[in-house]
C-alpha cells in the first residue's frame, strides 16, 4: 500500500532523483518490523538461497542499501557494478522511463564510488548482522583500454573476494565503450583465463572458493551464445546470468524517449531474455546454473523464466514499476511451481 501511494510522487521526479529518494525511504522503512520472506530454499553454485528471487545489479551500485533491500524479502542481493576507481558515469540525463511499455532506458555508464567504498559498505552491513546471500558485480573503468580489461576485473576480484558470496563478471553493459567486445572469442578467453587464475590463487590463499558468474547480453546470435556456454565450462565458471539490457528498440518504436541511447530494460525484454536462457539451457545441459533476468514483471514471468531453464531469477525494472509486492508475487509463483 505504501508503494502504491509513493509511486505517483516518485514518477513525478526525474528518474535518477526518484531512485535516490526511494532508496532513502527504504532505509527508513527497514527500521520497522518486516513481514516474513517467502522461504523455499534451493542450492545453486553451492550456496543456499532462501528463495529464488533476487535483486539484479545496478539498483544498489555502491552497497549503500543492502540491509534495507534484504528486508523486502529478496532471496539474494547483487550489488554493483563496481569498478576499481570511482567514476561519475555518463552525463545527465541518462535514465529515462517508458511507462507505456513498463520499461527503462539507461546509459549510466558504471557510475559508482569505487571498489574500496563498496567493500567498506559491505563490511558495515555484515557487522550489523546481514547474513543473506550477497553477489558483487564487477566491471572495468571506462578509460581502461579493452585490451587491458582483465587488469580491472582482477583488481576488483581481489578486493571483493572475501566479502562476496558470489562474484559476477559483467561483460555485457552497452554503456561502456567496447565492453561487449569482451564476449567475443579470443577476448573472452583471455579474460576468463585471467579470472580463473586469480580465483584459484585467492581460493588457495583464503581457503574458500567463491563462485564466479558471467553476465551476458541479450543481443547475441544463437551460435554466439553456444560458443560462450562452451567457454564458460572450459574456464570453470560457476554460473551464467542472462541477460543484461538490450540495444534493440524494436518493441518500443514511436514511444517517447525510445530513441535515447543506452540499454533498454523491462517488459520489452521479457521474451528475448527467456529465449537466451532457453538456448543456454540446451547448450549447457545442466553443466552450469543459469540466473534469469530481464523483463520479469509478474509471478508468471518469474515462473516462465525458471521453466525455460533458469535456477534463479532477478528483478530490476519490474521492481521499479511494481514495487515490493512483485518480490512476494514472484517468489510465490516460483515456489508454487515446484511443489
Amino acid at each position: 500500500m505504501f508503494y502504491a501511494l509513493a509511486r505517483p510522487l516518485l514518477f513525478a521526479l526525474d528518474p535518477e532523483r526518484a531512485h535516490a529518494v526511494a532508496c532513502a525511504g527504504l532505509d527508513l522503512l527497514a527500521k520497522l518490523p518486516a513481514p516474513a520472506a517467502i522461504c523455499c530454499p534451493r542450492t545453486v553454485m553451492g550456496l543456499e538461497f532462501p528463495n529464488p528471487v533476487g535483486l539484479a545489479a545496478g539498483f544498489d551500485k555502491n552497497g549503500d542499501h543492502i540491509e534495507a533491500l534484504a528486508a523486502l524479502g529478496f532471496g539474494f542481493i547483487e550489488i554493483g557494478t563496481v569498478t576499481p576507481r570511482p567514476q561519475p558515469g555518463n552525463p545527465r540525463p541518462r535514465l529515462f522511463r517508458l511507462p507505456q511499455a513498463r520499461a527503462l532506458i539507461n546509459r549510466l555508464g558504471f557510475n559508482n564510488a569505487g571498489v574500496a567504498h563498496l567493500v567498506a559498505r559491505v563490511q558495515v552491513a555484515r557487522a550489523r548482522g546481514y547474513r543473506g546471500v550477497l553477489g558483487i558485480n564487477i566491471g572495468k573503468n571506462f578509460d581502461t583500454p579493452v585490451e587491458r580489461a582483465e587488469d580491472d576485473y582482477v583488481t576488483c576480484l581481489r578486493a571483493v573476494y572475501t566479502h562476496a558470496d558470489y562474484i559476477t563478471v559483467n561483460i555485457s553493459s552497452p554503456n561502456t565503450k567496447n565492453l561487449r567486445a569482451l564476449q567475443e572469442g579470443a577476448a573472452l578467453e583471455r579474460l576468463l583465463g585471467a579470472v580463473r587464475a586469480e580465483r584459484e590463487a585467492l581460493a588457495a590463499a583464503h581457503g574458500r572458493r567463491v563462485p564466479v558468474a558471467v553476465k551476458i547480453a541479450p543481443d547475441l546470435e544463437p551460435e554466439q551464445i553456444v560458443e560462450i556456454a562452451g567457454l564458460l565450462q572450459r574456464y570453470a565458471m560457476d554460473a551464467v546470468i542472462a541477460t543484461n539490457t538490450t540495444v534493440s528498440r524494436y518493441a518500443v518504436q514511436g514511444l517517447p524517449h525510445a530513441e535515447e541511447s543506452g540499454g533498454l530494460s523491462g517488459a520489452p525484454l521479457t521474451a528475448r531474455s527467456r529465449e537466451v536462457v532457453a538456448v543456454l539451457a540446451r547448450a549447457l545441459g545442466g553443466a552450469l546454473p543459469i540466473i534469469g533476468v530481464g523483463g520479469i514483471s509478474s509471478g508468471a514471468d518469474a515462473r516462465a523464466m525458471l521453466d525455460a531453464g533458469a535456477s534463479l531469477v532477478q528483478l530490476y525494472t519490474g521492481f521499479i514499476y511494481g514495487g515490493p509486492p512483485l518480490i512476494r508475487e514472484a517468489a510465490s509463483a516460483a515456489c508454487a511451481g515446484e511443489d
